[in-house]
């Protein structure tokens, strides 16, 4: 190979590594929460939330840098809209996945999904033993950059939703040991106040995407 051809090829090379370096994580753009099929609006509340599973990789492929279904995870991003003229707090809800047999998922936290990401599964009834030399220890995959940021930015949540706005956060759930998690299966959000009182709590049914065929694209608020 020429060296002009060379240096074309390592100048592109070296752009394309700078690029995947530096793309960051950006949530789905979320829509009014009464634009999804599975949802719980509350009318008199004002408050309505929905939730939208990327259950299979050719959904989820396009955002995350990670194929979280592979692993057995399943991210919910969960939409919130305030339909009111005050500000509704989220700060401190609770997001429980309901399987079909009534087993109660809570959200993974960082530190599971990382494990599960480099396939070190951790029971949590192990004893303490002395770390092995690195030689015996079994070896994981590397989380990546892209993965990390990718984590800490879902595990970021919003505090509040403002009047007449909507607001989202991903929540990761393990779902590994279930075959169809959304056949049956419910979302349950509690928490969610409003001028100091907690609003009824939301009971999402995430069967509404078994059988769900969009019509319309849903519209931005």
């Amino acid at each position: 190979m020429h060296r002009p051809l060379r240096i074309v090829g390592m100048i592109a090379l070296l752009t394309l590594a700078l690029a995947a370096k530096t793309r960051e994580f950006s949530l789905p753009r979320a829509f009014h929460a009464k634009t999804y099929p599975a949802r719980d609006a509350h009318d008199d509340e004002k408050f309505t939330v929905a939730a939208d599973p990327y259950d299979v990789e050719d959904k989820e492929a396009p955002i995350f840098a990670v194929n979280y279904t592979k692993e057995g995870l399943l991210p919910i991003q969960v939409i919130f809209s305030n339909d009111s003229d005050a500000p509704a707090s989220i700060s401190k809800i609770s997001v429980t996945f309901i399987t079909r047999n009534r087993v109660k998922i809570s959200p993974a936290e960082p530190e599971d999904i990382y494990r599960r990401i480099s396939k070190q599964i951790k029971r949590g009834d192990e004893p303490k033993m002395t770390p092995l030399p690195p030689i015996f220890r079994k070896k994981t995959r590397p989380i990546s950059e892209a993965a990390q940021e990718e984590v800490e930015t879902m595990n970021a949540k919003p505090k509040a939703v403002e009047p007449k706005s909507t607001q989202s956060a991903i929540y990761i759930f393990d779902v590994d040991n279930l075959d169809h998690p959304l056949a049956g299966a419910k979302l349950v959000v509690t928490g969610v106040r409003r001028d100091a009182q907690e609003l009824f709590y939301f009971e999402i049914p995430m069967e509404k995407y078994l059988t769900y065929q969009p019509e319309n694209p849903p519209q931005p608020q």
